[in-house]
């Protein structure tokens, strides 16, 4: 239960700071709160930065040292964007503010008691190429591997421990939640993780997780050196607390224990990342958890037009685990309601998209203030082959470029390296001589534990070519995938499910094609088309965004289309029968609506063509359902020779 409090008018400020003027009254609540723990519910565009910066500012002018306050954020440049507003407000004063991430912090205390963890002085940290090598060289010497059985790549086993290691989940847990296809594997997998953990030592090297894990369990196991930070620390405050995860938050806890000063700042509705073990927990319960705890809310919305936020508004109604708030506009409203546009089909979305954007760039909108946001990297392959027909410059954050994307690996086989397949090739180019009968490569000569897979490899290319003639394309990605890429992803890749949905788009692209090369061609021309004609004049920096909504999060743009709000593409077809994943879900539907300053357009298709008749239909997003319709403005979208013509219209009916 908050408690309740009164307000006192803020003393003079010696260092000429106008604290009412500066901060608006929820802002200014916050900021001059008297001690004690403290939850700042900060909705998106309402400065939490600036009420942290002040926040800090507040606490140095009561005369509390620098080296007092511990500010944690999650990422160094919003660390070092803090520290240097504090100076510009209160020049010299901050010197000596222990400000950084949760790891930069953890690494900062490791140094000076390394001992105390079974470490040496002058440890190194590994990076994760570094703890890549060390997991592989552990999983060589225990004798796991063998032909007979896939196990999980170094990169995969490092995803494992590391969810492990921050959620606080035993490994067969962690397998169930997230990679069942290992669980016949858990013993093993727990042993090399034991090995792990005993060769860090042995090397005097941590990896980024210990920095957390080996900086809580110092203070756990050594209850002295825990007190005299406790001591030291006489404030702490934390940034995007909705993000923090099991070791964050009993570290932070732990610390405020003498003092009991913690001001935490995030907002639940913005709290998208438990698939990389943050707990939304942390924040929902910090009341509970901090008995007596003051609840600040910051609601006031600086970034988006009101129309942009009477959709955030409703679209979070739903949730019903959270604190509930309404975003109130400062800006005037925009002469274009937030549009939403259904598509005949996912090319038709994608030409919708396009064409508004060279629409937008002739109305003076600046490339690089517009984004299209998705839900997974996938979603975004229409978009990148229309862009690249089209000529719009684009930069994507989500992940590589479509067809960069290094797929199928020549060194699939065990025990075949560069030089053997290097041979290989040679003679197989011998021996098919152009032709395409692969049985005739099994009397090869290939290293022993290579050789049953390099059977199944003969025996699928064989597949991939009978008698009568070569498979079309989207049926040979789908032989290859089910026949030895799928396991391959699963053992080599964390990002397995992504990756796999990638190859599930690139058969549906490939069945718009009857032979290989028509299908290879079309993928070079696109590959190497340059995308300055249309945009001869745009300088480097004009690029149109591609982003996954994860990746958005904590920025903005004058306009913003979301694509795919599709039930079961967004949400995801995996979350909506868990409860607590739709929630989260929407908290990413909510996180992507509050990156739009101005111009909002929601688009989904209704129809995904695949190959030949296998076409999938879809209905709209139950999102955009959970929206009242007088807040869209429906656009018609009327496909004339070449061109698309959008007329707007706010009478007609939603088409849900």
């Amino acid at each position: 239960m908050a408690r309740s409090y009164t307000l006192q008018a803020p003393p003079p400020s010696s260092s000429g700071i106008d604290y009412s003027s500066e901060l608006n009254e929820q802002q200014l609540a916050a900021v001059t709160s008297p001690g004690g723990a403290s939850l700042v519910i900060a909705g998106a565009g309402s400065g939490k930065t600036r009420t942290l910066t002040y926040r800090v500012a507040w606490i140095l002018e009561q005369g509390v040292p620098a080296r007092s306050i511990l500010l944690l954020t999650f990422t160094n440049k919003a660390a070092r964007e803090m520290t240097e507003r504090v100076h510009t407000l209160i020049p010299g004063a901050a010197d000596g503010l222990w400000g950084g991430t949760f790891h930069s912090i953890g690494n900062r205390i490791l140094r000076r008691h390394p001992e105390a963890v079974g470490f040496r002085q002058g440890f190194s940290i590994m990076d994760r190429e570094d703890a890549e090598d060390m997991i592989a060289s552990v999983v060589a010497k225990e004798g796991i591997v063998s032909t007979d059985k896939r196990f999980p790549k170094a990169g995969v086993l490092s995803d494992i421990f590391s969810y492990s290691i921050n959620t606080g989940f035993a490994i067969s847990k962690v397998l169930v939640e997230k990679y069942r296809y290992f669980i016949p594997l858990a013993q093993d997998i727990e042993r090399v993780q034991t090995a792990y953990e005993s060769r860090k030592k042995e090397a005097n090297s941590m990896d980024f997780d210990d920095l957390l894990a080996k900086t809580l369990e110092l203070f756990l196991m050594n209850p002295d050196i825990a007190a005299q930070y406790q001591r030291q620390f006489q404030h702490i405050l934390v940034d995007e607390y909705q993000d923090t995860n099991r070791l964050q938050s009993e570290l932070i806890d732990l610390l405020a224990a003498h003092h009991g000063n913690v001001m935490v700042v995030g907002d639940d509705a913005q709290s998208i990342y438990s698939w990389r073990g943050a707990n939304f927990e942390n924040i929902l319960r910090f009341p509970e958890t901090h008995p007596g705890a003051q609840v600040f809310k910051i609601e006031t919305n600086y970034r988006s037009v009101p129309g942009v936020l009477d959709v955030a508004n409703a679209a979070i109604l739903t949730n019903e685990n959270q604190f509930p708030k309404n975003l109130a506009p400062v800006r005037k409203p925009h002469p274009i309601k937030p549009a939403l546009v259904a598509l005949p089909n996912n090319n038709q979305q994608a030409a919708f998209v396009a064409q508004r954007i060279m629409e937008l760039s002739d109305e003076g909108v600046p490339l690089e203030q517009i984004a299209v946001l998705y839900r997974a990297h996938y979603h975004s392959m229409e978009m990148q082959l229309e862009f690249t027909r089209r000529g719009i410059p684009f930069s994507i954050t989500s992940g590589l470029r479509f067809f960069e994307q290094a797929h199928i690996m020549i060194r699939m086989q065990p025990g075949i390296g560069n030089k053997t397949a290097e041979t290989l090739w040679q003679k197989t180019s011998a021996i098919l001589d152009g032709k395409t009968n692969f049985r005739d490569l099994s009397g090869l000569k290939v290293p022993a534990k290579a050789q049953k897979s390099w059977d199944q490899f003969i025996h699928t290319l064989s597949d991939l070519a009978p008698d009568s003639g070569p498979m079309k394309p989207s049926e040979m990605i789908s032989c290859v995938l089910f026949a030895v890429y799928e396991d391959y992803m699963k053992e080599k890749f964390p990002n397995y499910d992504a990756r796999h949905e990638d190859l599930v788009t690139l058969q549906e692209f490939a069945g718009q094609f009857e032979t290989t090369s028509d299908f290879l061609s079309q993928l070079a021309l696109l590959g190497s088309l340059e995308t300055a004609d249309a945009f001869a004049d745009a300088a480097e920096t004009e690029k149109v965004t591609l982003s996954t909504l994860h990746q958005a999060k904590g920025l903005e743009w004058k306009v913003v289309f979301l694509i795919w709000l599709a039930d079961g593409m967004f949400p995801s077809s995996r979350s909506i029968e868990d409860p607590r994943a739709l929630e989260e879900e929407r908290r990413l539907f909510y996180v992507g609506v509050t990156r739009c300053m101005d111009e909002l357009y929601l688009t989904y298709p209704e129809m995904r063509l695949a190959t030949g008749y296998d076409q999938s239909f879809y209905s709209p997003s139950r999102f955009l359902r959970e929206v009242p319709e007088s807040l869209f403005e429906c656009w018609e979208v009327n496909q004339a020779p070449r061109t698309f013509s959008s007329a707007r219209h706010e009478d007609g009916e939603i088409p849900f």
